[in-house]
């Protein structure tokens, strides 16, 4: 049997649509998720990075009685320390520099609705005790406001950190852990769960690519793909597949392919490349012109910078960890290539 597009029909966000899946471990999360749905109890979410730990959070706001409210996500590793207080509970008007406007944060954005809080393991300490208070008081004061503000806010966050090690060392306050962790969900990671390759990769399938691109996955393809440890998790396996939508437009893939298209993305360019352009590569040399050596630099710096924040999912912190770089200096050089 072999895996292809199949058309499906567009129906309204529930459970099932959002968390994928045959397997026993992803039923056991949609069993939760129905279960605490309906209340107003705060949920943390805990899982591997590219997991789906969002779609867990968006099928909660689905099944609970905010669904038709607003859904507010951030990502609390992916904004600087001294702009997340902004962010969350927002400012008035020449409170700092850059504050031209009056602006809401993410908790009156939310009102009535529900605020994910993703990454909740790389929140600032300072930040950690602003946002045990807003949750205890359900209240905000903008920066540079006197005002307080109530808020009508459900509370889900997520992190693939070990809070409990967090906790210990002293880098996550306990007393916030309770607040958030009223509610705990787990969600393993894609090597835990191969029965639902077949039915992630048909969804993929669907959404990347069309009937000119149609691919197939012959059966021994699948049980290759179930042989592999997914450190990515479903974000990996999507790009997997958008890969292979790129590479083998209307063909059937084997495992020969399978196992080309799970190396390292830098490895089957060049390997793609090779094929595709078999001349012996020019020797490298400055040539008589001389060479833009700053230029290179630059370019060399955000192409490691771009696949750092994908490989991170877009967490600052992790990204800085795989560069070698402090997370402020990433933050700093992430602006300059910004600008």
């Amino acid at each position: 049997m072999t895996l292809a597009w199949a058309p499906t029909c567009d129906g309204a966000t529930t459970v099932e649509t959002l968390l994928l899946g045959i397997s026993p471990a992803i039923d056991a999360v949609r069993v939760l998720v129905r279960r605490v749905a309906p209340g107003g109890t705060s949920i943390l979410i805990t899982g591997p990075s590219g997991s789906g730990k969002e779609r867990v959070a968006r099928a909660i706001h689905a099944e609970s009685n905010r669904a038709h409210g607003p859904f507010v996500a951030i990502n609390c590793g992916a904004i600087p320390r001294d702009l997340l207080e902004s962010e969350l509970f927002g400012h008035e008007k020449g409170s700092f520099t850059g504050a031209h406007a009056q602006r809401q944060g993410r908790f009156e954005e939310a009102h009535r609705g529900t605020l994910f809080l993703d990454e909740i393991g790389d929140m600032p300490p300072e930040m950690q005790v602003k946002l045990l208070r807003v949750l205890e008081e359900r209240r905000v004061e903008r920066v540079g406001g006197r005002a307080s503000i109530a808020v009508d806010v459900r509370v889900l966050s997520a992190t693939h950190r070990d809070l409990g090690d967090a906790i210990a060392n002293q880098r996550f306050r306990e007393d916030l852990y309770y607040r958030l962790a009223v509610f705990p969900i787990n969600l393993p990671g894609l090597s835990a769960r191969p029965e639902d390759l077949p039915l992630l990769m048909r969804h993929f399938l669907k959404t990347i690519t069309d009937r000119k691109t149609n691919i197939r996955f012959s059966a021994p393809a699948i049980a290759a793909l179930g042989r592999h440890p997914w450190p990515g998790n479903v974000r990996e396996l999507r790009n997997f597949v958008e890969r292979a939508a790129i590479l083998h437009p209307g063909e059937t893939l084997g495992p020969a392919d399978v196992d080309a298209l799970l190396l390292r993305p830098n490895a089957m360019v060049t390997q793609t490349t090779s094929v595709i352009d078999p001349a012996p590569a020019e020797p490298s040399t400055i040539g008589s012109g001389g060479i833009d050596l700053r230029a290179i630099l630059h370019d060399i710096e955000a192409r490691y910078i771009g696949e750092a924040m994908d490989r991170s999912g877009g967490v600052v912190a992790d990204a800085a960890r795989l560069l070698g770089l402090q997370r402020t200096t990433l933050i700093e050089k992430m602006r300059r290539h910004a600008a």
